[in-house]
């Protein structure tokens, strides 16, 4: 379990993390989210002590780090896939880790042969590529088999079959028992593999919840109808707090908000109005996200097409 308390990091005049408080639970996987610059990758670094808190603590397994005897076995970490010696193999890279816990030479063939890295085991790690070297910051992260296993974005540099198998494992771990704390860019992996969400925005946490309600909190329930009589299905549906328009991203359908699927079949029923469709939209997980962080988002692009002026206007 991680358990962080009023944590706070100050660099100078700016706060890269304000007060966090939050609880990473064992059996779940917890997604750690939030816009570049929101304080992610140094709230992660204050966990495992690479960098020290201005003001509060956090814990890993009811301890914090620095006073784990023997902190492979408590906690895994891959915060930086490229932090090798880049002349070493990856087998030597692992065995120089197993070195520092009494490691037994076997468990290193064990998380060689779990990332799929058997076959290049003996070239230099610095000859990675992306993916390879991911894979191999996996591996040091379990090595000591750790209760808690923490990993910044773990998916980067995978192809396909790399994401599912990340997915996979990261879902087996926590069937396991054990605490997984991942943080990652790619919303809709996030949504196949977080049951939990800590979120957090300009150091703040902006939600701690679960996936499925963080997804109904931050969207609009909306219905996808096509008929033949838009016109009258309007009429039908006139009420406060409905609203009816044009879904761009489906031809000629309509998107209604305010009504569930049933209610809108009711009132087409009673009206006369022939329906051919009607589908609830689910939110995703990347809508939300963008709807609850837009505010703390600290750089934003040019849009296409926009002009300076626009942007400055926008700012």
């Amino acid at each position: 379990m991680i358990e962080a308390t009023s944590l706070t990091k100050r660099y100078g005049e700016k706060t890269a993390v304000d007060d966090l408080t939050f609880r990473v639970r064992p059996g779940i996987v917890t997604g750690f989210l939030g816009p570049n610059g929101a304080g992610k990758s140094t709230t992660m670094r204050m966990i495992v002590g690479l960098d020290a808190p201005t003001s509060g603590a956090v814990t890993v397994n009811g301890r914090p780090y620095a006073e784990h005897a023997a902190p492979l076995h408590e906690v895994g970490t891959l915060l930086e896939a490229r932090a090798v010696h880049t002349s070493r193999s990856a087998y030597n890279h692992l065995l120089a880790l197993a070195a520092t816990h009494a490691i037994p030479r076997r468990r290193v063939d064990e998380v060689i042969d779990l990332v799929g890295l058997r076959e290049v085991a003996r070239k230099r790690a610095g000859g990675f590529s992306l993916g390879m070297g991911q894979r191999l910051g996996i591996a040091s992260a379990l090595l000591g088999d750790p209760a808690t296993v923490m990993l910044d974005e773990p998916v980067n540099g995978l192809d396909p079959e790399g994401i599912r198998w990340v997915r996979s494992l990261l879902r087996s771990l926590a069937a396991e028992g054990r605490t997984v704390f991942v943080s990652s860019h790619l919303m809709s992996e996030m949504a196949l593999t977080a049951d939990h969400l800590i979120v957090i925005g300009r150091g703040r946490v902006l939600a701690d919840t679960s996936t499925e309600d963080f997804i109904r909190d931050n969207s609009t329930a909306a219905v996808r109808v096509r008929t033949p009589e838009p016109a009258r299905l309007r009429s039908a549906l006139g009420g406060p707090g409905i609203t009816v328009t044009v879904d761009a991203t489906a031809g000629d359908a309509l998107q209604v908000a305010g009504l569930t699927a049933a209610e809108i079949g009711r009132a087409a029923l009673q009206a006369g109005v022939e329906l051919h469709e009607l589908t609830p939209i689910q939110a995703s997980l990347e809508e939300a996200f963008m709807a609850m962080t837009g505010d703390s988002v600290e750089y934003h692009a040019l849009a296409v097409g926009a002009t300076t002026t626009e942007q400055r206007t926008a700012a």
